[in-house]
């Protein structure tokens, strides 16, 4: 369905363009001095091909112009944060009411059609992080399904129009993943409406700092447990059976899990966890040929932070501290996500990727 910018896309109904991007160039069955895969080795001998095994002469690459240098630390100014508002979007948090608002790579992301023809399920695929890697995988080709709360419906609009602009098809499921049902409908949903299932990102969360153990009530335990381990437990469960050959998951972990802050015990957990889980299911499901990998995130700036993931008196200087400088941007993650999801990651399974500004992390 194709729609204007002014139109609202309904929730769980795809729109469809055109399918854009370029395809994959085929990997070389074998490499010069190496055996192919008949246990043939490869002759030596440049500018020879054929059935043996050989390889032939590349072609000439189209020279491609220079890219300038950047300084890392200055690539994103760090956000000025009013100390006098430090807690100034409730929970769950919304792009709409952060000042200033996330990069996600809206103007710098262009794709070169690494992912064309997959069909991808992002849950917090609404803002932030998940924001990023719907707009990135969009512009890579692949066809997206995101999910989020029903409060976040003006967001996932915006990520919708997206989406479509990248000329891909877009799902909208919105629902709590704190139910193991509603995980189970929105997979089978989401490969339903997508036309199958080849990439699944576990990626929302809940985040809420609290001074010390006395202070986390046994309902905050549960809804960090449920959203962060459950949830990624039920729906990597539900998808597995739907998913070939060559699919992966991607687990969104954080750099907590090495370098622990006090003031997220329960958080903190769920992301050590995330690890664990994400190294242990790379072991059983290799010999099906789905990959399983994990991003750390240091401190990135996402409505997650400024909703009650991060200690108010901490706000007006966060990810300051870090080597960098400065919070890091959506959209300088996505293409993490992007390479782990393609097939130039073929031999990468079981990996966590940090990207904390040199925060510390895996």
């Amino acid at each position: 369905m194709l729609i204007d910018d002014e139109s609202k896309i309904a929730p769980s109904q795809a729109g469809e363009l055109d399918c854009v991007g370029a395809g994959f160039a085929a990997a070389p069955s074998s490499l010069t001095g190496m055996p192919s895969a008949t246990g043939a080795t490869a002759d030596r001998t440049p500018g020879t091909s054929g059935r043996s095994g050989t390889l032939a002469e590349s072609p000439a690459q189209p020279e491609q112009p220079a890219q300038a240098l950047q300084d890392p630390r200055k690539a994103y100014a760090a956000p000025s944060y009013p100390p006098s508002s430090p807690q100034q979007n409730p929970w769950p948090g919304l792009t709409s009411l952060m000042d200033p608002r996330p990069d996600h790579g809206e103007t710098s992301y262009v794709g070169s059609g690494r992912l064309a023809g997959r069909k991808a399920l992002i849950t917090g695929g609404d803002s932030g992080i998940g924001h990023a890697v719907a707009l990135a995988f969009a512009r890579e080709g692949a066809d997206i399904c995101i999910n989020y709360l029903p409060v976040e419906e003006s967001d996932a609009q915006e990520v919708a129009k997206q989406v479509l602009a990248a000329g891909r098809k877009v799902v909208l499921i919105p629902g709590d993943i704190r139910s193991e049902s509603f995980c189970e409908q929105l997979v089978s949903q989401a490969a339903r409406e997508l036309g199958g299932l080849d990439i699944v990102v576990n990626n929302a969360a809940k985040q809420q700092a609290q001074k010390t153990i006395l202070d986390i009530t046994t309902e905050q335990f549960d809804q960090t447990m449920k959203t962060n381990l459950y949830a990624m437990f039920w729906i990597t469960k539900a998808a597995v059976p739907l998913m070939e050959t060559g699919a992966c998951i991607i687990n969104t972990a954080s750099v907590v899990a090495y370098e622990t802050p006090a003031s997220l015990l329960d958080y903190t957990a769920t992301k050590g966890a995330i690890v664990a889980f994400t190294k242990s299911l790379a072991k059983q499901l290799a010999e099906k040929g789905i990959r399983v990998n994990a991003v750390a995130p240091g401190p990135y700036w996402t409505p997650l932070q400024p909703s009650g993931g991060q200690p108010a008196e901490k706000m007006p200087t966060f990810g300051q501290d870090t080597p960098m400088g400065r919070p890091g941007q959506p959209g300088e993650i996505s293409p993490i996500y992007v390479l782990l999801a393609s097939n130039e990651s073929s031999y990468t399974t079981g990996a966590v990727f940090g990207s904390t500004g040199a925060g510390g992390g895996p």
